[in-house]
């Protein structure tokens, strides 16, 4: 996938222009609430819409594709319950940009919960669709001119993983 122009972007938008967005509108909803199968446009009047919002959604999920049309997958470790916990995932909330960069992004890596059908206990283990995102507290920093492509999720409000949610 050829992504690259004279200034770095293809199309109206660049990825990094989405990601901005994306900060932007989440900082918003954290402002309104005094704390910290759908396109990203869509997911970011979605996140900041007062009815659409009801349930006072706070992230938007992203994935990312890279130059090689693949979709970016990170990983890291948890500490939880005196484990490392390993997560691994290719789905991410827009923390924030690196302060003095334009490309630069802090992203947070969300652990993908597939519930179990006879219960409400989650079961993390690989299935083919989620019911969920949890929230991991692992961030990693990435230069958005890495990539070449961005899909939004809708949004969510991601609680904190437990350990229960790692055991697989």
């Amino acid at each position: 996938m050829s992504c690259y122009h004279s200034d770095g972007c293809k199309k109206d938008k660049c990825i990094r222009d989405i990601v901005r967005d994306i900060v932007k509108a989440q900082d918003e909803v954290a402002e309104r609430e005094h704390s910290c199968s759908t396109s990203c446009e869509q997911s970011i009047r979605e996140l900041l819409s007062p009815t659409a919002n009801e349930n006072q959604k706070t992230t938007i999920p992203v994935m990312l594709y890279t130059k090689d049309s693949e979709i970016f997958k990170a990983e890291g470790y948890k500490s939880l319950g005196g484990k490392q916990w390993l997560v691994k995932t290719k789905v991410f909330k827009v923390k924030k940009f690196v302060e003095d960069s334009r490309h630069c992004v802090k992203l947070e890596l969300l652990k993908p919960i597939k519930h179990s059908p006879s219960s409400t206990v989650s079961t993390p283990c690989r299935k083919k669709h989620v019911d969920e995102f949890k929230s991991t507290g692992i961030c990693i920093t990435v230069d958005l001119k890495c990539f070449c492509g961005i899909a939004c999720l809708e949004p969510i409000t991601p609680e904190p993983v437990t350990s229960g949610d790692l055991e697989c």
